[in-house]
């Protein structure tokens, strides 16, 4: 088995020297080859910019390796969200999980491992629909209170936006006059064209 290590602490006066020790321990117990190391040091887990765990998933999805040995979760993934997906991505590239002190193994033969996967996932989807629920509520709520939800609202000369149109004036060339986005003058003169065609009937 080609196994790689990965270990992070978050500050720069911390040592990642015991949890390298024993994931390299774990190895040459079970009997297998450390081709690499993935360390990042003084980076929060909070941070999702962690240079050493990109490079592994890189590394991951090229099948460098057959399994990535962690000394505990929390020490792979910033978040629950961030956790999961890189262990389906990993389970997808044919790489196996292990985290050595709380006993996770995805190997396909392992059904602890599996049942665990499908847990992370059932969870992290629970997450996210307690999010959109969350999100969901929030906007209604400021709508009740009158608030407004989504992009802010541009106020400007229609009429004037039409005329200038009209008069052969490019989208662009109006945007800049009237000082709003050029899409916003689009919307906004076609909706009124609209508007007129349709006092006209």
């Amino acid at each position: 088995m080609n196994a790689v290590i990965y270990a992070r602490v978050s500050t720069e006066d911390q040592t990642c020297a015991m949890q390298i020790r024993e994931l390299r321990e774990y190895a040459t117990r079970a009997g297998w080859t450390l081709s690499n190391e993935y360390v990042d040091r003084g980076v929060s887990g909070a941070k999702a910019n962690r240079p050493a765990l990109k490079k592994l998933m890189t590394d991951a999805r090229m099948k460098r390796f057959d399994a990535v040995i962690v000394w505990k979760l929390d020490r792979f993934g910033r978040s629950v969200q961030q956790l999961i997906e890189n262990v389906q991505l990993l389970d997808s590239s044919g790489v196996r999980f292990v985290s050595i002190t709380q006993g996770i193994d995805t190997d396909e033969k392992n059904p602890c491992g599996r049942l665990l996967l499908h847990l992370l996932a059932s969870l992290a989807e629970f997450e996210r629909e307690t999010i959109l629920e969350r999100v969901r509520a929030g906007i209604a709520n400021a709508k009740a209170e009158g608030k407004h939800c989504g992009r802010p609202v541009r106020v400007f000369d229609r009429a004037k936006a039409v005329e200038l149109r009209t008069g052969g004036l490019s989208w662009r060339a109006i945007a800049k006059k009237l000082r709003v986005p050029v899409m916003t003058v689009v919307d906004g003169v076609r909706k009124g064209s609209h508007e007129i065609s349709a006092s006209a009937c």
